[in-house]
């Protein structure tokens, strides 16, 4: 799909596909029926791995890069990580707020021209389920990034066996690749 194909699209599926040494995830866009249609992303990730890199591809092949994104540091609780297009130019930036996290995930995004978005699961008692209880890492959790009072993207994770998402872009400004990126990681890094 051509990048301002996929610029416009307002709603994507990721679906993570789970492997022995490898977490592999398949981003499709919604059809008008709601249904899975055309695959725009495919991604892996590394388990194990001592510094997070993910590189984001236009399909399972691999062979041409769509965007990726890398940590700053080797360890880090409040890790930032920058998101780079196909020809390694910014796009981004995402962090876990480590402070505010402690209760409910929190994470702040950052693309050139726009305020800060901040990310945050939408349910607390949910948010304090999953903290307390190992064996509840199975509920869906849902994240709504916004800019002030306005939500400019939500990332619901859906009942299943596997991890599956329903992403949903509200403003237009916001460079789909980012967006991407930060579901890709919230499913790849939230349970660190």
């Amino acid at each position: 799909m051509e990048l301002a194909a996929l610029q416009a699209q307002t709603r994507l599926y990721l679906r993570q596909k789970i492997t022995m040494m490898v977490n592999r995830y398949v981003v499709h866009v919604a059809d008008p029926d709601g249904s899975e249609g055309e695959a725009v992303a495919f991604a892996e990730q590394k388990r194990m791995a001592l510094k997070e890199q993910v590189t984001l591809y236009t399909d399972e092949s691999r062979q041409a890069a769509l965007a990726g994104f890398k940590a700053r540091k080797v360890l880090d609780l409040a890790g930032e990580y920058d998101v780079v297009d196909d020809a390694g130019n910014s796009i981004g930036t995402f962090r876990k707020d480590f402070g505010r996290s402690l209760l409910r995930s929190t994470w702040h995004l950052q693309q050139p021209g726009l305020p800060t978005l901040t990310g945050q699961e939408r349910r607390l008692t949910v948010a304090l389920l999953r903290r307390f209880s190992d064996s509840l890492e199975w509920l869906p959790y849902h994240f709504d990034f916004s800019i002030g009072a306005s939500i400019a993207f939500s990332v619901d994770r859906r009942w299943g066996l596997r991890d599956r998402y329903a992403i949903e872009i509200r403003d237009p400004r916001l460079d789909r690749r980012l967006v991407i990126a930060m579901a890709v990681a919230l499913d790849a890094l939230q349970s660190r």
